[in-house]
């Protein structure tokens, strides 16, 4: 079974503990890449790594797809003046420089977690980041901040959608509007909106490396791809090997999404292969 053999892989090699090894190399058959400067099995870390960055882009990616519909469709579907201002502030907020905002973020998020806190829904919330190894945060940054594309997108679509024929009959029958929005639009809108989010989670996966690359994403010693590049620039002239398998994970990964990405396009639209 290659689920069984691969739990156990994860289980029996180092993938956690830090031990302090004299001799982090490619030989012998348990350390199958190797182990780093501590000990610990860079292909057990790398398989953990991989599960990080799927979780964060896909619940952030979860967050960033239901903002993003919900503001859009509100905005498309209200028109007027209400459309207006609602997009006037999408265009605010993309005038910010995103990865700074991100940064910021996760610094007084971490300063949060240094100083603690005792009582009330922001120890809660510590309590659960600490719980998942500093993903809590990172979830929330990047569905937070990268909705924006999302909302504009749903906006345009909910636009055309809404002045089909289908759509006004439903209207002058007396159908509700929550109905409408429900049950006519957002079935219509999932499409592109889906191939857009998928095309973004290689942002988030690269965002998420970067942040922990620098010390404010997962904390260690969980294993991240980022955290493993950061260990690896410390010992590169003595543990070169150790890069190898993160870097190599990061960009196939990435270079996967974005084929996935258009390939459900070309699906959706298949006037995008012309």
């Amino acid at each position: 079974n290659q689920k069984a053999y691969a739990k156990q892989t994860l289980q029996d090699n180092n993938a956690l503990p830090m031990q302090e090894s004299k001799n982090p190399n490619l030989e012998g058959f348990v350390y199958w890449w190797g182990a780093d400067n501590l000990g610990r099995d860079i292909f057990s870390r790398t398989l953990y790594g991989t599960r990080v960055s799927l979780l964060v882009a896909v619940v952030a990616g979860s967050v960033s797809l239901m903002l993003g519909i919900s503001y859009g469709l509100v905005a498309g579907y209200s028109g007027g003046r209400i459309d207006d201002l609602m997009m006037r502030i999408v265009d605010f907020l993309y005038g910010l420089p995103l990865i700074i905002v991100v940064i910021l973020m996760q610094v007084y998020f971490k300063s949060l977690q240094r100083r603690g806190a005792d009582t009330g829904i922001i120890s809660w919330f510590l309590s659960i980041d600490q719980a998942m190894g500093g993903m809590f945060f990172v979830f929330v940054v990047l569905g937070a901040l990268s909705w924006l594309s999302m909302a504009r997108i749903a906006r345009g679509q909910t636009l055309a959608i809404k002045k089909k024929e289908f759509v006004e009959a439903a209207r002058a029958t007396g159908v509700r509007t929550p109905r409408i929005i429900f049950r006519q639009i957002l079935p219509n809108i999932l499409g592109p909106c889906i191939v857009q989010e998928t095309l973004q989670i290689p942002g988030y996966i690269l965002t998420e490396a970067f942040l922990s690359f620098i010390g404010l994403g997962v904390n260690a010693p969980t294993p991240s791809w980022g955290i493993m590049i950061n260990e690896a620039f410390q010992g590169l002239r003595s543990y070169p090997h150790g890069l190898i398998a993160p870097a190599v994970a990061l960009t196939v990964t990435v270079l996967a999404f974005n084929f996935l990405g258009d390939g459900l396009r070309d699906a959706f639209d298949p006037r995008m292969r012309e």
